[in-house]
């Protein structure tokens, strides 16, 4: 399911690029569960319904799965979609000589089936050898704090945690600075059977953009299940002068999961970053290699 699609020959699939946002507030996550409103599950109804120019071949493939109250404004999927040899038309929307409809009008198409939670800010033709999971090379997000004394605004409450004690951004990038690099984080991770919890960590950095609100951007390869939220809950205790700025890094040592996690709301995946095109198909066949090396051994790869 998730090998790259090759569109030759008379129809066949090709594979597309859908780029996302949406507000996580009333999901329970972006995986399709029974009997739940999921993100993936929205998505995948409106493709059966309103394909982008052929009959989608689904599941989609999703670069970073949310969690229940998570947001994004930069998520990134890919869907396979059957050509349409000697075709002019599907309904109403254009398709080319390769069989590809009219994009933009597919997108356009696509926003009208969607509810008003979920949008499609991009849709385009996917090179090759893209893989919106394994081909990403970063995943970047930002969770969003108000310390203001009356709480948060709001218009801001879905994607800002209200914080009623005041936060030193010195004494939370001290800590934070203790973090980068890579690690055994199981000590900021929900572990899973057969999964391993080391984590090469990019970034990790707090900012003051107005007098009362706070954001901490952090970017790895990839995270562990729950990680983002833990480090966040870990720093906050830090920030407003509960723990000292060595106790984020004593907890890490200790790898004992900490029961300090920030609420999913104030995150949000902001950005996927992907190598050039032709180091698509290279990115995503080592990717895969060391996914399947964890889930079999529960460590990484050399």
């Amino acid at each position: 399911m998730n090998e790259p699609a090759v569109p030759t020959g008379e129809g066949g699939l090709v594979r597309l690029r859908l780029d996302l946002t949406y507000d996580g507030t009333d999901f329970s996550g972006w995986a399709r569960q029974p009997d739940r409103r999921t993100v993936q599950g929205v998505l995948e109804d409106a493709l059966a319904k309103q394909p982008p120019g052929a009959s989608a071949v689904t599941p989609v493939v999703v670069a970073g799965r949310t969690d229940a109250g998570v947001h994004a404004t930069g998520q990134v999927v890919h869907v396979d979609v059957t050509r349409f040899a000697g075709e002019t038309r599907v309904g109403r929307i254009p398709v080319d000589a390769d069989g590809i409809a009219d994009l933009k009008r597919a997108r356009y198409r696509l926003n009208r089936v969607l509810p008003a939670d979920v949008r499609v800010v991009a849709m385009e033709r996917a090179p090759a050898g893209f893989d919106a999971r394994f081909s990403a090379a970063k995943r970047h997000y930002r969770y969003q704090v108000s310390d203001a004394p009356w709480g948060v605004s709001p218009l801001r409450r879905r994607d800002t945690l209200a914080w009623n004690r005041p936060l030193s951004v010195e004494a939370m990038n001290q800590a934070a600075s203790r973090l980068v690099g890579l690690h055994d984080f199981a000590a900021f991770c929900k572990q899973r059977e057969g999964a391993t919890t080391v984590r090469e960590l990019l970034g990790l950095r707090w900012e003051r953009v107005d007098e009362h609100e706070v954001h901490l951007n952090v970017s790895a390869d990839a995270f562990c299940h729950s990680m983002v939220r833990s480090l966040v809950g870990a720093l906050l205790f830090v920030g407003d002068g509960r723990r000292d700025a060595e106790w984020p890094a004593e907890l890490l040592e200790s790898r004992v999961r900490s029961s300090t996690v920030a609420p999913p709301h104030g995150l949000t995946l902001v950005r996927v970053d992907y190598p050039p095109d032709d180091e698509l198909a290279r990115r995503a066949e080592h990717t895969r290699n060391v996914r399947t090396v964890e889930s079999s051994t529960g460590q990484t790869a050399p």
